[in-house]
């Protein structure tokens, strides 16, 4: 019963995704759903952007080990980063009418900071969009006793989820997303209500936390304890804001103010559910120690689906699962679609600029299919956890790609030789001293390349200029000031030049 529930909900995604895909006439409604989206799916889409596998599986087993400092990456990075976003995308982005990041980065700078920030953008997506195939192996594997293997799993997943995606583009995951937020949040609530009662009650299992120190947010007062702290916080809730796929999000509104509040709302939302799945699996190790605590040293991210599977009866099993598949759905079609778009608009789309609609629609399509069998690869061979999957994805873009676009938005000295500066020193110096230090590094190297990269915005923005004309930094942040308040709702792509 529960392997036909959860095939009968797959092929029902899929059959609304392909719904959605024949309203998609050109590349502007495949990339950010034309731009009409109201604010119930705005914050719908914004709220499963973060609420995947990570949320789920990653999440929760983070906190049974570590309680919520080990979780201050997400969901407390993660939910200030899209409040953050949206503020920042909204008032100075959305009025651009753009369809990526990267091509504000070429508008700001030029084709060079375009291109490197677009391949830090797309390399960040490798290891997020892997979290969400791996999860979705490990649920078909639980799902069917052990009959389909994870790595088949991650195979199946992976098909469905390209199937409707490289046909709807935004519009299929803008309306799934809308469909799976209310299985998502009605199935956790109601897992969340069945295993409180074997457990002793909600107030038995926050207490037995408190107890145990799960609840303490704040590190010892240890310097170095705290760097760390700070720089699991900042890794998520900075590096995040330069990402395709909340910028696709909260751009696909129909206003301006829609896009602000769907981002807030959804952000909001997107915290304060993200303590049910945390609250199911402290749950478990107060039903049955023995079993979850020795769950918790073999593979932590099975104690959700083992708890679900032998302590409640099939219909919440069919209810659960298919909150987990939602979860996961969601998020992994929505980080699918983002680096293909991004890459095909700022990459293949510029060595060939006077390339019709149609014919770029055909490339975002074939895009998406080809990173889909990369982040396969990825996915089968790697031996990471889901949540480390998740959190060092952001590592790339805190170090390459956020100094640039901030300080491209707020600061009108910053120059194109100053970005370069900015994603070559940023990058190396994290890459260098990740390599030949790693763990024992007594700063987390993300932020020594955040650093670095600063500094190297700003010595590169002030020093003579070798790239472009001594004024044109400032021209053009104030160009696209102006362009910002001109714009009409009514144009159909960015302006290349």
């Amino acid at each position: 019963m529960l392997i036909w529930f959860v095939v009968l909900y797959l092929l029902l995604s899929i059959g609304i995704g392909l719904y959605a895909a024949t309203r998609v006439h050109s590349a502007k409604d495949f990339a950010v759903a034309g731009r009409h989206l109201p604010l119930p799916v705005v914050t719908a889409t914004v709220f499963a952007t973060w609420f995947g596998a990570e949320a789920v599986f990653g999440v929760s087993a983070t906190f049974v080990k570590e309680g919520l400092t080990g979780v201050v990456a997400d969901p407390f990075g993660s939910s200030m980063c899209l409040i953050i976003a949206g503020f920042f995308f909204a008032k100075k982005l959305y009025k651009l009418n753009i369809l990526t990041l990267g091509d504000y980065f070429r508008m700001r700078y030029n084709r060079s900071v375009e291109v490197l920030t677009t391949l830090c953008i797309v390399a960040s997506y490798l290891g997020w969009v892997s979290a969400q195939i791996k999860a979705l192996g490990l649920v078909f594997n639980v799902v069917t006793n052990g009959f389909v293997s994870q790595t088949a799993g991650m195979v199946l997943g992976a098909a469905i989820v390209l199937t409707y995606t490289t046909f709807g583009g935004m519009l299929s995951v803008a309306i799934l997303d809308f469909v799976q937020m209310g299985v998502i949040m009605g199935g956790m609530l109601y897992i969340a209500s069945v295993v409180a009662v074997p457990a002793g009650g909600v107030e038995t299992v926050i207490q037995h936390a408190s107890a145990a120190g799960k609840l303490d947010f704040f590190p010892p007062p240890d310097p170095w304890l705290w760097l760390t702290f700070l720089g699991a916080w900042i890794t998520m809730m900075l590096g995040s804001i330069p990402q395709q796929d909340v910028f696709q999000r909260i751009t696909s509104a129909r206003t301006q103010k829609i896009a602000l509040w769907g981002s807030v709302i959804g952000a909001t939302i997107y915290f304060c559910f993200t303590f049910v799945p945390m609250f199911i699996a402290y749950s478990a190790t107060l039903i049955d120690p023995e079993l979850f605590n020795g769950l918790l040293k073999t593979d932590s991210q099975l104690v959700l689906p083992t708890l679900v599977l032998q302590h409640t009866p099939v219909f919440a099993q069919a209810i659960f699962f298919g909150a987990v598949l939602s979860a996961i759905m969601s998020c992994s079609s929505a980080t699918l679609l983002a680096p293909s778009v991004a890459f095909s608009e700022n990459i293949v789309r510029g060595f060939y600029p006077n390339m019709g609609d149609h014919q770029f629609l055909k490339v975002m399509r074939t895009s998406i299919v080809c990173f889909a069998m990369v982040v396969l690869g990825f996915a089968l061979y790697s031996n990471a956890s889901i949540f480390k999957m998740v959190e060092n994805a952001y590592k790339v873009t805190l170090a390459g790609a956020f100094v640039p676009l901030f300080f491209g938005a707020f600061w009108k000295r910053a120059t194109t030789q100053g970005a370069l500066a900015a994603i070559f020193g940023g990058l190396s110096s994290w890459l260098l001293i990740e390599t030949l230090i790693g763990e024992a590094s007594l700063v987390p190297p993300q932020l020594i390349g955040l650093g670095v990269s600063m500094l190297g915005m700003v010595i590169g923005s002030l020093l003579p200029q070798w790239v472009g004309h001594k004024h044109a930094a400032e021209d053009i942040h104030e160009a696209l000031h102006h362009r910002a308040a001109a714009e009409t709702h009514h144009a159909i792509e960015p302006h290349r030049h």
